[in-house]
């Protein structure tokens, strides 16, 4: 198997997640005694929390610069970062390394577009749903993503930040996604993309009115291929 780099901390909860679903993958592949051989630098999230002017993102950017090459150098062969958000600055990141650095929403798009997905709405942080640097890259792979509706941002920001991120799930939260979700569908979206490592703990991924596109469990996947030797 291969060696891969996980920056993670960004949250920690997110992290707990990437390493559950990459190892029950590998587990099940190879046998009840094998685990991923994984390097993992879990960051500091309150130096990259709410990351808005353009000098916070390039402290942000640095601060995953850094890490991607302290992971190189400890002998990762791959990268993946374990948060959406933190997308924003992959390209710099990855012009700082010599090794690849596996995309949340290209693993996203490609299953997407296998699966002849059209149309979708994307639900997660505010930037990521407002932004183009995730945008972009999903429309890339031909999927045509409705507009944001505005009045979900701050509801999201503040179940993602103020809640998941600690690792609290309440009722209320789960309602209101299940709202969303179900407005979605009633406006004819065919599949919601969860765009945000810790929705997965307040959303049936498996069972919901809509397809369901959790970015974390596809990126944990393409992970799992990568260090399996099969992607």
């Amino acid at each position: 198997m291969q060696k891969l780099g996980l920056i993670g901390g960004m949250s920690w909860v997110s992290t707990r997640t990437y390493y559950t679903h990459i190892n029950r993958i590998v587990q099940s592949r190879k046998g009840h005694k094998f685990s991923a051989p994984l390097l993992i630098e879990s960051l500091d999230f309150s130096l990259l929390y709410a990351s808005e002017t353009s000098q916070q993102w390039d402290n942000a950017a640095q601060l995953l610069i850094d890490s991607a090459n302290r992971l190189e150098q400890a002998g990762a062969a791959a990268l993946i970062i374990g948060a959406n958000s933190m997308h924003r600055v992959y390209d710099r990141v990855r012009s700082e390394v010599t090794i690849p650095i596996i995309h949340i929403a290209d693993c996203v798009g490609e299953r997407m577009k296998a699966d002849k997905v059209t149309n979708a709405a994307l639900i997660g942080t505010s930037n990521v749903m407002t932004e183009s640097f995730f945008r972009e890259r999903l429309v890339s792979h031909g999927i045509d993503l409705a507009p944001p509706t505005l009045e979900n941002l701050g509801q999201l920001d503040r179940i993602i930040y103020d809640e998941l991120m600690v690792g609290k799930v309440t009722r209320d939260a789960e309602r209101r996604l299940k709202t969303m979700i179900t407005v979605k569908e009633q406006e004819g979206i065919e599949a919601i993309v969860l765009a945000c490592t810790e929705l997965e703990q307040i959303v049936d991924v498996d069972a919901n009115v809509l397809p369901i596109y959790d970015t974390t469990r596809i990126h944990a996947e393409a992970a799992a291929e990568w260090i399996l030797g099969t992607a």
